[in-house]
């Protein structure tokens, strides 16, 4: 018996939610001199459990998207209202990136352009283009469009100075246009580049692409373990193609080679699918309560994150930080330097939990 399309998937909301814990926790190590490996990123090729974090976002938001706009085509809405809607969306989304970097200080000399937040209101829109003007196979073209041009620009492209096909900091391309054109707007703790910068823009969008592809995936009108087959199946070829092209064009998170765009989806393909099997199939739903009510709002809560781990770092406390007071008082007389690291940064997950269940008590959801 066919599962009905228009179900509202648990196991999505779960696995965003999760994501979302991920995020906080290794944003937030209490001491960035003593921290786990896996919760650190990769230093530069390859990668780590941290560099799983982001992609999984895009991909969700691609999922997500078709989701909702094919029911909502479905009830009759035009494609126009919906285009509008997310540029709305969009303009949010940026405007909400750009306060994070901003804040506390607001130095709109040195204010950064691009970012987390901002790189998936930007991917976000062009994808939602793509999707109301291209069918299936369309979308797949762009998918290998875009992959394939980025990986042409990283081999081919010269740099001055350095010719073409660098992939180290100072001579790749990506690197060489951040310069140029963000100039004094760049991630801060680089200057002269931005890992979520211009060019690289391009895979992360084929990121997102690739989640609408689980999307239709998870509209075919077949039974819900057929499914989750077609998941697992999609997402152990990808894995195997991210790592095929690894040999060329290595595994990258913070230039979003194209290797890494097609291993991550991959990673994302699986791991859903095992969450779909477990909470919407086998009905294993209370142990991923947290997890859902903290995927529910997703975005409030990286924001509430980001700011007040910034406040408690700009309020000054004698010869420290407010945060570093706690830290050094609470968390290091009680364990190892690495321990009380993970400490920290599990107590300031588990606040944040406690705000998104403050939120969800309240019925308080930002819709971006």
């Amino acid at each position: 018996m066919s599962t009905q399309t228009s179900e509202r998937l648990t196991s999505l909301d779960a696995f965003r939610g999760a994501t979302m814990a991920l995020m906080v926790l290794v944003n937030n190590s209490g001491d960035g001199q003593h921290t786990y490996a896996p919760l650190e990123h990769a230093e530069w090729h390859g990668w780590t459990l941290t560099d799983t974090v982001f992609p999984s976002f895009l991909w969700i938001v691609g999922v997500a998207m078709t989701l909702a706009m094919a029911k909502r085509m479905a009830q009759g809405v035009p494609k126009l209202q919906l285009l509008r809607q997310a540029v709305q969306r969009t303009v949010i989304l940026y405007g909400l990136g750009l306060l994070v970097y901003a804040f506390p200080h607001f130095d709109l000399s040195t204010q950064r352009l691009l970012g987390v937040l901002q790189r998936i209101a930007l991917c976000y829109l062009i994808v939602t283009v793509i999707y109301l003007t291209c069918g299936v196979r369309g979308q797949i073209a762009w998918i290998v469009g875009l992959l394939s041009s980025y990986w042409l620009l990283m081999a081919y492209a010269p740099v001055p100075g350095f010719g073409s096909g660098r992939l180290d900091v100072e001579g790749n391309f990506a690197h060489y246009i951040d310069s140029i054109v963000l100039g004094r707007h760049n991630y801060a703790s680089t200057r002269t580049w931005d890992p979520e910068g211009i060019v690289s823009t391009l895979p992360s969008i084929a990121t997102a692409l690739l989640g609408v592809m689980a999307g239709h995936l998870l509209r075919l009108k077949r039974d819900l373990a057929e499914r989750t087959n077609w998941l697992f199946l999609c997402g152990n070829l990808l894995i195997v193609a991210g790592l095929i092209c690894n040999v060329w064009l290595p595994i990258n998170k913070k230039l979003w080679t194209s290797s890494f765009a097609l291993f991550m989806a991959g990673l994302d393909f699986v791991v859903f699918a095992g969450f779909l099997w477990l909470v919407d199939a086998k009905g294993y739903k209370r142990w991923t309560r947290p997890f859902v009510i903290l995927g529910m709002n997703a975005i409030s809560i990286y924001m509430v994150s980001e700011l007040f781990s910034e406040t408690l770092s700009s309020i000054h406390v004698g010869a420290g930080s407010l945060r570093s007071v706690i830290y050094q008082s609470v968390f290091v007389p009680i364990a190892s330097p690495y321990n009380a690291s993970l400490l920290w940064a599990v107590s300031f997950t588990l606040l944040m939990f406690g705000v998104a269940y403050g939120m969800h008590r309240k019925g308080w959801f930002l819709r971006a």
